[in-house]
């Protein structure tokens, strides 16, 4: 189609051509991803290579000292003078190979199996008789030392490289006949130059020990059979490969017939409460901002109020509002308007749409509040403009109103698109998943892919598969966020709105 053709379309037709070419590109992008993921890897390797070449050509052309640091560490250093630094990447080097004969190495062995002695009864052949096994491996904590010994190996790796780079330097310093900075200096350079790497230490740190590490640790999960069927320390588990995707993709099993029906409603979730807080909060921030309209702040302040109460309490009362004995069904039968109490929490469709419209309650205010910046810094000569053009307040809506919302918008709608496939409290507090179904495994029909994930975990303790899907709601998320984010005018354009 060309721009002339989609120009000359009603309104309504070209909604639909966008949102026909938003579910191409994502095929396009998944299409392009899943291509181009032998390219990139050809590309990481190379860039290994490199730096390997880089390493040999460094010892093939280096002095003795820099050549012995490959072995001892701080050789370089040490021996030219720098003694702090020569000493702290031996003490590194030392440490490292103390705590790899003291535990790294059967940490790593340990990764192989993930243990081979389980707890529990076994026979004795020299007694005859089973006998009571009490101590044996825990499959839970060989994981665990394995993974963190991997990272104690990468950064001793950096380590190693740093201590060749440092060894490097002193050697062309000492060739320029230039002096070598001393501990001192090192400091200063760390306070002055190199201050942004002396700042980022502590929270990069802090996010390899308490985010990385526990999202590789739940990563390799998705690779064993650690369910309620393995549940140490009274018995192991293994490394089963795909299976758990295999399982959970599939249509074979319970849990793989759960697995569609609860990405359909995510996804469906997910699009209408992103959408509909979406342009209802863009529609009430335009009414608010009329002109004309007056208590504007007190009209803001009003639904300010869904923000201000904690999201949990607005949930708990709007289930108490909405149960079959609240005051939403007592009123409707004092009216005469039921007979009987609607199903708001206990019919599959009632529940979803209650949801949907909770969440209505709560996000709009949200969108309100960003919007209304937003309209106020659009420029009036824009709108005086399309005026002395004839434009009707609907064509200076989608002309120019909606572009300018959307482009400043767009990371915002992205955000809330993931947040809402995410969405945990609104469907835990509201309705736990409710109501119920033997079609399901371990999941109701208002369940998410998160919420169903927490249940595996916390009800059935099926942890593999758990992670399984985490690694699934992971994909989704990015994909989405990428591809969308990709094709916006927000990235194209990011310099200013045309």
């Amino acid at each position: 189609m060309t721009s002339l053709d989609y120009y000359v379309l009603p309104w309504y037709k070209k909604i639909l051509v966008k949102i026909a070419g938003f579910f191409v590109a994502i095929g396009k992008g998944i299409a392009d991803f899943i291509t181009g993921i032998p390219g990139a890897l050809a590309r990481f390797f190379k860039k290994i290579g490199s730096g390997f070449a880089c390493l040999g050509r460094t010892f093939a052309h280096g002095a003795p000292l820099t050549k012995l640091s490959y072995i001892i560490m701080g050789a370089g250093s040490l021996f030219r003078g720098q003694i702090i630094k020569g000493l702290t990447y031996l003490a590194a080097e030392v440490a490292f190979i103390g705590f790899m004969v003291y535990s790294g190495a059967s940490n790593l062995a340990g990764l192989r199996t993930l243990g081979t002695v389980q707890r529990g009864w076994y026979f004795d052949e020299e007694l005859g008789i089973d006998v009571m096994r009490d101590t044996g491996d825990n499959s839970m904590l060989i994981l665990l030392y394995g993974i963190a010994t991997l990272f104690v190996v990468v950064v001793f790796l950096f380590l190693w490289v740093q201590n060749i780079k440092s060894a490097q330097t002193a050697e062309q310093l000492k060739k320029a006949g230039k002096k070598l900075p001393g501990f001192i200096d090192d400091i200063k350079e760390l306070l002055d130059g190199q201050f942004h790497k002396t700042l980022l230490f502590i929270p990069v740190s802090g996010v390899v020990v308490f985010t990385i590490v526990p999202l590789v640790y739940m990563i390799s999960l998705a690779f064993t059979n650690y369910d309620k069927n393995h549940q140490v320390p009274a018995n192991l588990f293994t490394w089963i490969g795909f299976d758990n995707f295999k399982v959970i993709m599939g249509s074979d099993s319970t849990i793989g017939q759960t697995f569609w029906p609860v990405l359909a409603w995510t996804l469906v979730w997910a699009v209408l409460a992103t959408f509909l807080n979406y342009f209802l909060g863009i529609i009430l921030a335009m009414l608010i901002n009329k002109k004309g309209v007056r208590f504007k702040g007190f009209y803001r302040t009003l639904f300010v109020l869904a923000i201000a109460v904690p999201q949990f309490v607005s949930l708990l009362v709007m289930k108490n509002v909405f149960a079959e004995a609240g005051p939403v069904n007592v009123l409707l039968q004092e009216l005469g308007w039921i007979t009987t109490p609607l199903p708001f929490f206990t019919d599959p469709t009632w529940a979803r749409v209650t949801v949907i419209m909770v969440d209505l309650w709560i996000g709009i205010p949200y969108t309100m509040l960003i919007v209304s910046g937003i309209l106020m810094n659009i420029p009036e000569d824009l709108y005086e403009a399309a005026r002395i053009d004839g434009a009707s307040p609907f064509v200076m809506f989608t002309k120019i109103t909606m572009p300018y919302v959307l482009f400043v918008t767009t990371p915002y709608l992205i955000t809330q698109l993931v947040g809402n496939i995410n969405n945990f409290n609104v469907i835990y507090f509201l309705t736990g998943g409710t109501p119920a179904t033997l079609d399901y495994y371990q999941a109701g029909k208002t369940d998410l892919l998160v919420t169903w994930l927490y249940k595996l975990t916390v009800n059935s303790r099926d942890y593999s598969y758990a992670a399984t899907i985490g690694i699934l709601v992971f994909i989704i998320c990015s994909l989405l966020s990428l591809i969308t984010f990709r094709r916006s005018a927000s990235y194209k354009n990011e310099e200013a709105f045309q």
